[in-house]
């Protein structure tokens, strides 16, 4: 067996619109929209009964893709949105960017807030963000 690629991650949101709109703006290409009432969706995640819609998004070079997903049927229980960054779990998604601060007052005007400083670290220009519904994002620029 060999490791052939990462293929897409998968987020949950209530208010898919919303987030298709904060990583369209961020550079994603939408690829596809569609619902998911197939019974073969239930079983492979295993809940029976899933009912979905799905937004697949794809990064500029192609490379990696996210899948935004709102789940229809059964109802999404509550999560934990302001959830800190050292919360045990999948915390964050790194993105690699060019102009920074454009991209920074482009992903604030659909609400995304600084969770800390914008610093220099490590030959990058960095910060952490919380985006749709609490998701953490972190945008770096690498500097000359």
């Amino acid at each position: 067996m060999t490791l052939l690629r990462m293929d897409h991650v998968g987020i949950n949101f209530a208010d898919l619109d919303a987030a298709v709109a904060f990583f369209v703006e961020l550079g994603f290409e939408l690829q596809g929209e569609w619902s998911g009432d197939d019974p073969a969706v239930g079983r492979i995640i295993g809940l029976e009964g899933a009912r979905t819609d799905v937004a697949m998004l794809n990064t500029p070079d192609g490379h990696a893709q996210l899948e935004l997903i709102r789940f229809r049927e059964p109802a999404s229980p509550a999560g934990a949105p302001l959830a800190p960054a050292h919360t045990p779990g999948l915390r964050h998604l790194t993105f690699a960017v060019e102009g920074l601060d454009d991209v920074l007052a482009r992903l604030q005007a659909h609400g995304a807030e600084l969770m800390g400083e914008l610093v220099e670290f490590g030959g990058y220009r960095l910060c952490y963000l919380r985006g749709p519904e609490g998701i953490i994002l972190e945008v770096a620029e690498k500097l000359d």
